[in-house]
């Protein structure tokens, strides 16, 4: 059993409540990709929330790379008037670099969660090769802004460079390597304003399950890596600021398709799942926490959720269902036995989920943006 342990709303330990559940805040994921606007067939703003809340998690940040990308004021106001009228957990919405908004994206940032950069291949347009076009980006972005980038192998090393140069903080998303997670925590041990995530089918899955879920089902980017390197995270799990899901929601049609797009759901499994690897030792629960909502709350500046928490019960086993809460419909994960498991989420001292149930009104998540343009930060 997980170590007897009570997290208020204030988000510190206090007294037992019982021997199997536990009070947690609100978690927050700072990748999660939301499909709208345009696929909305995979996902949309309520169906992703939904799923969110289902996960225990109380704020997620949107990923820009939709249909358009999110560049500029016309593509952004899109996702925030179907945020605003669909979402029933709290979001942010990031912004994404082109080559085209060098010299608007500045402009936009109170109104984003932070800026993201594509600089390896993924889904969608968002793809930036040219370094001083990269450059330009980390020099004209606010430093009080966070700058998430996708970075692999060699552009990793590049990115990390380019921060230093411009004496400015970065966040890696999804590290899956060895290579990347070393390099990473040399690049901090050197003073380094470097923060990265993983995401939870880094840390459980591997080359080696791809048979068992077929070509289509395992296509991911950052793509699923070996044994080593998911053991190497593991191992360097200090490194690691984030857990982040990486909700990349596709449907099935699609996945097994002649071409299928990479990504997997992941907000209703990341919970269980790593909630599974504290039974097993893998991680202490306080640093799970740590992970899943102290940090994504520093790292990009969030405002406090008052009266906000989730109760688990932490040693509930079960099997993870095929099907999920998600549009999609669909899990990597199906079948895989697990150990904790959401029972009920209060956002602002009122009940939004509750075993299965859904009890919030679309609309009624809160855009985190304008608290953040008062904080300051």
């Amino acid at each position: 059993m997980v170590k007897n342990r009570y997290y208020s709303a204030g988000l510190s330990s206090g007294v037992l409540v019982n021997m199997t559940n536990l009070r947690l805040p609100g978690l927050i994921d700072p990748h999660v990709h939301l499909r709208e606007p345009g696929a909305t067939h995979k996902e949309d703003f309520e169906s992703g929330t939904k799923a969110a809340l289902a996960g225990g998690f109380t704020i997620v940040l949107a990923m820009p790379n939709t249909s358009p990308p999110l560049i500029d004021d016309e593509s952004l106001s899109l996702a925030e008037t179907a945020a605003a009228q669909k979402a029933v957990c709290d979001y942010g919405i990031h912004l994404g670099a082109s080559p085209q908004n060098i010299e608007t994206a500045a402009q936009l940032a109170p109104r984003s969660s932070g800026l993201k950069l594509y600089l390896d291949a993924t889904f969608g347009p968002l793809h930036l090769t040219d370094l001083h076009i990269i450059r330009e980006h980390f020099g004209r972005w606010p430093h009080q802004r966070p700058i998430l980038c996708h970075a692999e192998d060699r552009t990793l090393a590049a990115i990390l460079m380019v921060a230093y140069l411009e004496k400015r903080s970065v966040h890696i998303c999804h590290v899956s390597r060895r290579a990347e997670i070393e390099i990473i925590r040399d690049a901090k041990m050197r003073g380094l304003d470097v923060t990265c995530e993983v995401g939870p089918h880094h840390l459980f899955l591997t080359t080696d399950d791809i048979p068992r879920l077929g070509a289509g089902r395992s296509e991911v980017r950052p793509r699923l890596a070996t044994p080593d390197d998911a053991a190497a995270l593991w191992a360097n799990m200090d490194v690691v600021d984030c857990i982040a899901t990486d909700h990349a929601p596709h449907t099935l049609a699609e996945k097994d398709s002649d071409k299928p797009p990479p990504g997997f759901p992941g907000l209703e499994t990341s919970l269980p799942l790593m909630l599974t690897a504290v039974h097993e030792g893998r991680i202490e629960l306080d640093d799970l926490i740590k992970k899943m909502s102290d940090n994504p709350r520093r790292i990009f500046a969030l405002p406090e959720q008052p009266d906000t928490w989730v109760d688990v019960d932490v040693d509930a086993g079960w099997r993870v269902p095929e099907k999920q809460v998600s549009r999609c419909g669909w899990t990597p994960f199906a079948g895989m036995p697990v150990r904790g498991q959401v029972q009920r989420v209060t956002l602002r001292n009122q009940v939004v989920y509750e075993n299965g149930l859904f009890f919030a009104t679309p609309g009624s998540g809160r855009n985190i943006a304008p608290v953040y343009q008062e904080r300051g930060s």
